[in-house]
Protein backbone atom coordinates (compact mmCIF):
# COMPACT_ATOMS: atom_id res chain seq x y z
CA UNK A 1 0.00 0.00 0.00
CA UNK A 2 0.78 3.77 -1.07
CA UNK A 3 0.58 6.85 1.80
CA UNK A 4 1.62 10.41 0.88
CA UNK A 5 3.15 10.79 3.85
CA UNK A 6 4.42 14.74 4.98
CA UNK A 7 5.16 17.19 7.53
CA UNK A 8 4.51 20.73 7.29
CA UNK A 9 4.94 24.30 9.39
CA UNK A 10 2.77 26.99 10.72
CA UNK A 11 4.32 30.18 10.77
CA UNK A 12 2.10 31.87 13.53
CA UNK A 13 3.85 35.38 14.64
CA UNK A 14 1.48 36.47 17.30
CA UNK A 15 -1.51 34.43 16.94
CA UNK A 16 -4.42 32.42 19.20
CA UNK A 17 -5.10 29.64 16.39
CA UNK A 18 -7.44 27.14 19.03
CA UNK A 19 -8.73 28.48 22.18
CA UNK A 20 -9.90 26.69 24.84
CA UNK A 21 -12.39 29.23 26.10
CA UNK A 22 -12.39 30.85 29.87
CA UNK A 23 -9.91 29.95 32.31
CA UNK A 24 -11.37 29.25 35.44
CA UNK A 25 -9.76 31.69 38.58
CA UNK A 26 -8.25 34.27 36.21
CA UNK A 27 -8.83 37.91 37.05
CA UNK A 28 -11.37 38.23 34.47
CA UNK A 29 -14.13 35.80 34.11
CA UNK A 30 -14.59 36.61 30.05
CA UNK A 31 -10.45 35.59 30.14
CA UNK A 32 -10.01 33.29 26.98
CA UNK A 33 -7.10 31.03 26.78
CA UNK A 34 -5.13 28.86 24.37
CA UNK A 35 -4.68 25.32 23.71
CA UNK A 36 -1.64 24.00 25.31
CA UNK A 37 0.34 21.24 26.70
CA UNK A 38 1.84 21.78 29.51
CA UNK A 39 5.57 20.06 30.58
CA UNK A 40 8.08 20.43 32.12
CA UNK A 41 9.92 21.56 29.65
CA UNK A 42 7.51 24.24 29.25
CA UNK A 43 4.16 25.42 27.80
CA UNK A 44 3.39 23.75 24.04
CA UNK A 45 0.90 25.59 22.44
CA UNK A 46 -1.05 23.43 20.03
CA UNK A 47 -4.16 23.41 17.14
CA UNK A 48 -6.12 20.42 17.42
CA UNK A 49 -6.55 17.62 14.85
CA UNK A 50 -10.11 18.15 14.76
CA UNK A 51 -9.54 22.07 13.90
CA UNK A 52 -7.01 21.27 11.49
CA UNK A 53 -9.80 19.11 9.89
CA UNK A 54 -12.43 21.99 9.99
CA UNK A 55 -9.87 24.28 8.04
CA UNK A 56 -9.24 22.11 5.52
CA UNK A 57 -12.58 20.79 4.89
CA UNK A 58 -14.02 24.05 4.70
CA UNK A 59 -11.37 25.21 2.71
CA UNK A 60 -12.29 22.21 0.18
CA UNK A 61 -15.73 23.64 0.23
CA UNK A 62 -15.47 27.00 -0.54
CA UNK A 63 -12.26 26.72 -2.78
CA UNK A 64 -12.26 23.51 -4.75
CA UNK A 65 -15.27 23.60 -7.02
CA UNK A 66 -15.64 20.13 -7.76
CA UNK A 67 -15.08 18.95 -3.83
CA UNK A 68 -18.17 17.02 -2.98
CA UNK A 69 -19.11 17.82 0.67
CA UNK A 70 -22.10 15.66 2.77
CA UNK A 71 -24.69 16.99 4.54
CA UNK A 72 -24.98 17.13 7.99
CA UNK A 73 -27.86 16.08 10.13
CA UNK A 74 -28.60 17.10 14.52
CA UNK A 75 -30.10 15.00 16.26
CA UNK A 76 -30.21 16.74 19.28
CA UNK A 77 -26.66 16.44 20.71
CA UNK A 78 -25.61 14.05 17.84
CA UNK A 79 -24.33 15.34 14.40
CA UNK A 80 -23.23 13.22 11.73
CA UNK A 81 -22.83 13.89 7.83
CA UNK A 82 -24.68 11.29 5.24
CA UNK A 83 -22.20 8.71 5.76
CA UNK A 84 -22.17 7.61 1.84
CA UNK A 85 -18.88 7.80 0.61
CA UNK A 86 -19.97 6.46 -3.02
CA UNK A 87 -21.26 9.74 -3.32
CA UNK A 88 -19.80 12.58 -1.33
CA UNK A 89 -15.83 12.95 -0.88
CA UNK A 90 -15.53 13.75 2.86
CA UNK A 91 -17.30 11.07 3.95
CA UNK A 92 -14.81 8.78 1.71
CA UNK A 93 -11.31 10.84 2.84
CA UNK A 94 -12.36 12.28 6.18
CA UNK A 95 -14.50 9.34 7.59
CA UNK A 96 -17.65 9.00 9.31
CA UNK A 97 -19.65 6.77 12.83
CA UNK A 98 -22.97 6.37 11.95
CA UNK A 99 -26.02 4.34 13.88
CA UNK A 100 -29.85 4.34 13.39
CA UNK A 101 -31.17 6.49 15.78
CA UNK A 102 -34.84 5.39 17.18
CA UNK A 103 -35.34 9.08 18.60
CA UNK A 104 -38.17 11.60 16.81
CA UNK A 105 -35.29 13.52 15.95
CA UNK A 106 -33.96 10.60 14.29
CA UNK A 107 -36.92 9.98 12.40
CA UNK A 108 -37.05 13.20 11.17
CA UNK A 109 -33.41 13.46 10.07
CA UNK A 110 -33.78 10.52 8.14
CA UNK A 111 -36.67 11.70 6.49
CA UNK A 112 -34.55 14.73 5.25
CA UNK A 113 -32.62 12.30 4.19
CA UNK A 114 -34.54 10.37 2.37
CA UNK A 115 -35.18 14.13 0.02
CA UNK A 116 -31.57 13.96 -0.91
CA UNK A 117 -29.95 12.09 -4.19
CA UNK A 118 -28.21 8.75 -3.51
CA UNK A 119 -28.54 9.50 0.40
CA UNK A 120 -30.50 6.84 2.44
CA UNK A 121 -30.64 6.41 6.17
CA UNK A 122 -28.67 3.64 7.51
CA UNK A 123 -29.93 0.15 8.41
CA UNK A 124 -27.15 -0.95 10.83
CA UNK A 125 -24.04 0.65 12.50
CA UNK A 126 -21.34 1.82 10.16
CA UNK A 127 -18.01 2.74 10.34
CA UNK A 128 -14.75 4.27 8.29
CA UNK A 129 -11.96 5.19 9.68
CA UNK A 130 -10.62 8.45 7.91
CA UNK A 131 -8.10 7.54 5.24
CA UNK A 132 -6.59 11.17 5.80
CA UNK A 133 -4.72 11.05 9.16
CA UNK A 134 -3.20 14.59 11.03
CA UNK A 135 -1.52 15.28 13.64
CA UNK A 136 -1.74 17.68 16.40
CA UNK A 137 -0.08 20.65 15.18
CA UNK A 138 1.95 21.79 18.51
CA UNK A 139 4.80 24.55 18.55
CA UNK A 140 8.34 22.69 18.31
CA UNK A 141 9.53 24.77 21.46
CA UNK A 142 8.43 25.48 24.30
CA UNK A 143 6.39 29.41 24.79
CA UNK A 144 5.22 31.67 27.33
CA UNK A 145 1.70 32.93 26.28
CA UNK A 146 1.24 36.57 26.50
CA UNK A 147 -2.08 37.65 28.49
CA UNK A 148 -3.55 40.51 26.24
CA UNK A 149 -6.15 43.17 28.48
CA UNK A 150 -8.72 44.77 26.53
CA UNK A 151 -11.89 46.46 27.47
CA UNK A 152 -15.25 47.46 25.39
CA UNK A 153 -16.03 51.19 26.41
CA UNK A 154 -17.89 52.56 23.34
CA UNK A 155 -20.79 52.81 25.44
CA UNK A 156 -21.82 54.46 28.52
CA UNK A 157 -21.34 53.29 31.84
CA UNK A 158 -18.32 51.41 32.89
CA UNK A 159 -16.28 49.66 30.57
CA UNK A 160 -16.55 45.81 30.06
CA UNK A 161 -12.94 44.03 30.29
CA UNK A 162 -11.90 41.26 28.86
CA UNK A 163 -8.58 39.49 28.47
CA UNK A 164 -7.14 36.57 25.98
CA UNK A 165 -4.14 35.04 25.14
CA UNK A 166 -2.02 34.58 22.46
CA UNK A 167 1.66 33.17 21.14
CA UNK A 168 4.94 33.51 19.10
CA UNK A 169 5.19 29.80 17.86
CA UNK A 170 6.01 27.80 14.59
CA UNK A 171 3.30 25.13 14.53
CA UNK A 172 4.46 21.24 13.23
CA UNK A 173 1.92 18.78 12.05
CA UNK A 174 2.07 15.48 10.47
CA UNK A 175 -0.24 14.09 7.67
CA UNK A 176 -0.56 11.09 5.86
CA UNK A 177 -3.39 9.72 3.30
CA UNK A 178 -3.82 5.61 2.68
CA UNK A 179 -3.96 6.03 -0.89
CA UNK A 180 -5.27 2.30 -1.51
CA UNK A 181 -8.28 3.05 1.14
CA UNK A 182 -9.38 6.23 -1.10
CA UNK A 183 -12.84 5.12 -3.06
CA UNK A 184 -12.29 1.54 -1.43
CA UNK A 185 -15.11 0.94 0.79
CA UNK A 186 -15.66 -2.19 3.22
CA UNK A 187 -18.98 -4.05 3.81
CA UNK A 188 -17.14 -7.06 5.89
CA UNK A 189 -19.15 -7.03 9.43
CA UNK A 190 -16.81 -6.41 11.61
CA UNK A 191 -16.75 -3.61 14.29
CA UNK A 192 -14.59 -0.78 12.97
CA UNK A 193 -14.44 -2.36 9.29
CA UNK A 194 -18.10 -1.92 8.16
CA UNK A 195 -17.84 1.07 5.56
CA UNK A 196 -21.46 0.18 3.91
CA UNK A 197 -24.78 -1.47 5.39
CA UNK A 198 -27.00 -3.43 2.97
CA UNK A 199 -28.64 -0.36 1.10
CA UNK A 200 -25.71 1.55 0.97
CA UNK A 201 -24.01 -1.82 -0.62
CA UNK A 202 -26.74 -1.72 -3.62
CA UNK A 203 -25.64 1.55 -4.11
CA UNK A 204 -22.01 0.20 -4.72
CA UNK A 205 -22.70 -2.48 -6.70
CA UNK A 206 -25.11 -0.41 -9.12
CA UNK A 207 -22.11 2.35 -9.38
CA UNK A 208 -20.87 2.74 -13.19
CA UNK A 209 -17.22 0.60 -13.13
CA UNK A 210 -16.90 -0.67 -9.90
CA UNK A 211 -14.91 -3.48 -9.12
CA UNK A 212 -16.10 -5.79 -6.61
CA UNK A 213 -13.29 -7.41 -4.06
CA UNK A 214 -14.56 -10.26 -2.97
CA UNK A 215 -11.61 -11.54 -1.01
CA UNK A 216 -11.70 -8.54 1.19
CA UNK A 217 -15.75 -8.09 1.00
CA UNK A 218 -15.05 -4.14 -0.38
CA UNK A 219 -16.21 -2.67 -2.88
CA UNK A 220 -13.20 -0.02 -5.26
CA UNK A 221 -14.80 2.97 -7.02
CA UNK A 222 -13.39 3.19 -10.75
CA UNK A 223 -9.14 4.70 -10.93
CA UNK A 224 -10.59 7.65 -12.49
CA UNK A 225 -13.20 8.71 -9.78
CA UNK A 226 -10.46 8.22 -6.44
CA UNK A 227 -7.98 9.77 -8.85
CA UNK A 228 -10.32 13.16 -8.73
CA UNK A 229 -10.87 12.62 -4.87
CA UNK A 230 -7.10 13.02 -4.00
CA UNK A 231 -5.98 15.28 -6.44
CA UNK A 232 -8.82 17.43 -4.88
CA UNK A 233 -7.73 16.80 -1.52
CA UNK A 234 -4.48 18.42 -2.17
CA UNK A 235 -5.85 21.16 -4.38
CA UNK A 236 -7.44 22.38 -0.80
CA UNK A 237 -3.92 21.42 0.59
CA UNK A 238 -2.51 24.08 -1.39
CA UNK A 239 -5.15 26.67 -0.33
CA UNK A 240 -5.39 26.30 3.18
CA UNK A 241 -7.13 28.83 5.05
CA UNK A 242 -8.74 29.01 8.81
CA UNK A 243 -7.99 29.38 12.49
CA UNK A 244 -9.75 31.19 15.18
CA UNK A 245 -9.12 34.96 16.55
CA UNK A 246 -8.19 36.17 12.79
CA UNK A 247 -9.67 39.66 13.07
CA UNK A 248 -7.26 40.15 16.08
CA UNK A 249 -4.35 38.19 15.14
CA UNK A 250 -4.76 37.67 11.36
CA UNK A 251 -2.14 34.89 10.90
CA UNK A 252 -1.75 32.81 7.16
CA UNK A 253 -2.48 29.49 8.15
CA UNK A 254 -0.79 27.76 4.38
CA UNK A 255 2.00 25.72 5.26
CA UNK A 256 5.26 27.81 5.27
CA UNK A 257 7.78 25.06 5.02
CA UNK A 258 6.17 21.81 3.95
CA UNK A 259 7.88 18.54 2.97
CA UNK A 260 6.47 15.08 1.45
CA UNK A 261 6.38 12.29 -0.83
CA UNK A 262 4.17 8.98 -1.99
CA UNK A 263 5.28 6.09 0.43
CA UNK A 264 5.30 2.23 0.85
CA UNK A 265 3.76 1.61 4.69
CA UNK A 266 2.14 4.58 6.89
CA UNK A 267 5.20 5.19 8.97
CA UNK A 268 6.17 8.35 9.06
CA UNK A 269 9.82 8.76 7.94
CA UNK A 270 10.53 12.60 7.91
CA UNK A 271 8.94 13.57 11.04
CA UNK A 272 12.28 13.97 12.92
CA UNK A 273 13.63 15.86 9.89
CA UNK A 274 12.15 19.57 11.05
CA UNK A 275 12.85 20.60 14.84
CA UNK A 276 13.49 23.46 16.76
CA UNK A 277 17.05 24.43 17.48
CA UNK A 278 18.67 25.61 20.77
CA UNK A 279 16.94 28.87 20.21
CA UNK A 280 13.99 27.42 19.54
CA UNK A 281 13.43 28.49 16.46
CA UNK A 282 12.78 26.16 13.49
CA UNK A 283 15.24 23.76 11.94
CA UNK A 284 15.88 21.57 8.76
CA UNK A 285 17.97 18.50 9.77
CA UNK A 286 19.72 17.70 6.37
CA UNK A 287 21.78 15.00 8.56
CA UNK A 288 18.46 14.11 9.43
CA UNK A 289 16.35 13.65 6.03
CA UNK A 290 19.64 12.65 4.54
CA UNK A 291 19.52 9.43 6.93
CA UNK A 292 16.02 9.49 5.72
CA UNK A 293 16.31 9.08 2.08
CA UNK A 294 19.12 6.49 2.40
CA UNK A 295 17.18 4.13 4.83
CA UNK A 296 13.80 4.15 3.13
CA UNK A 297 14.84 4.66 0.18
CA UNK A 298 13.47 1.25 -0.85
CA UNK A 299 9.86 2.70 0.35
CA UNK A 300 9.84 6.33 -1.55
CA UNK A 301 7.62 5.84 -4.65
CA UNK A 302 7.90 9.51 -5.80
CA UNK A 303 10.42 12.47 -5.72
CA UNK A 304 9.99 14.36 -2.14
CA UNK A 305 8.53 17.25 -2.86
CA UNK A 306 9.43 19.91 -0.55
CA UNK A 307 7.70 23.16 -0.49
CA UNK A 308 9.62 26.35 1.35
CA UNK A 309 8.60 29.89 1.29
CA UNK A 310 11.09 32.49 0.14
CA UNK A 311 11.50 34.91 3.12
CA UNK A 312 11.15 32.17 5.65
CA UNK A 313 14.31 30.91 7.03
CA UNK A 314 16.42 32.23 4.63
CA UNK A 315 20.03 31.75 5.99
CA UNK A 316 18.47 27.86 6.46
CA UNK A 317 17.35 27.74 3.01
CA UNK A 318 20.28 28.62 1.27
CA UNK A 319 22.28 25.63 3.11
CA UNK A 320 19.50 23.79 2.17
CA UNK A 321 19.48 24.57 -2.02
CA UNK A 322 23.03 23.65 -1.65
CA UNK A 323 22.00 19.72 -0.08
CA UNK A 324 19.61 19.80 -2.64
CA UNK A 325 21.46 20.50 -5.84
CA UNK A 326 24.48 17.86 -4.60
CA UNK A 327 22.24 15.31 -3.41
CA UNK A 328 19.85 15.64 -7.16
CA UNK A 329 23.17 15.01 -8.77
CA UNK A 330 24.24 12.32 -6.96
CA UNK A 331 21.30 10.36 -9.65
CA UNK A 332 21.49 9.05 -13.03
CA UNK A 333 19.22 10.77 -15.41
CA UNK A 334 17.08 7.56 -15.70
CA UNK A 335 16.66 7.68 -12.11
CA UNK A 336 15.24 11.95 -12.53
CA UNK A 337 11.76 11.19 -11.63
CA UNK A 338 12.65 8.99 -8.49
CA UNK A 339 14.21 9.83 -4.99
CA UNK A 340 15.08 13.37 -6.32
CA UNK A 341 14.14 16.26 -4.37
CA UNK A 342 11.72 18.83 -6.13
CA UNK A 343 12.34 22.53 -3.84
CA UNK A 344 9.31 24.90 -4.80
CA UNK A 345 7.30 26.80 -2.84
CA UNK A 346 4.53 24.91 -0.91
CA UNK A 347 1.35 25.86 -3.24
CA UNK A 348 3.36 25.06 -6.08
CA UNK A 349 4.74 21.72 -4.27
CA UNK A 350 1.27 20.77 -3.64
CA UNK A 351 0.05 21.20 -7.38
CA UNK A 352 2.97 19.75 -8.61
CA UNK A 353 2.03 16.33 -6.55
CA UNK A 354 -1.57 16.90 -7.70
CA UNK A 355 -0.34 17.09 -11.70
CA UNK A 356 1.75 14.10 -10.54
CA UNK A 357 -0.91 11.79 -9.79
CA UNK A 358 -1.76 11.61 -13.71
CA UNK A 359 1.50 10.19 -14.81
CA UNK A 360 1.33 8.16 -11.49
CA UNK A 361 -2.49 6.17 -10.97
CA UNK A 362 -0.86 3.56 -9.92
CA UNK A 363 0.13 4.85 -7.25
CA UNK A 364 -3.29 4.32 -6.02
CA UNK A 365 -2.87 0.65 -5.77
Amino acid sequence: MAFVTGLFLIDAPASALNNLGAIPGEREDNTVGVKMISTKAGNFPYVSAQAFRYWLRTTLEERVPEWKASPIFREEKIAYTAANPIRYWDDDLFGYMRAPGKSDTAKKSREQMTMLEDATPVTDTITRASPLRVSTLVSIAPVNPTNDFGVMSRHEGNPVPHEHQFYRATLKGLFSLDLWSCGTFSYRNRTGFRNLDDKQVKLATDYPGVEHLAAEKSYRLPKAERLARVKALFTGMAQLEGGAKQTLHYTDVSPALAIFAVTKGGNHIFHHTVGANRAGQPEIKIDALREALRVFADGILSPVYVGWVKGYLDEARTAFEQFVAEYNASFAEQEQDVLRIKLSHPREAFLNFVAACDQHPDWLD
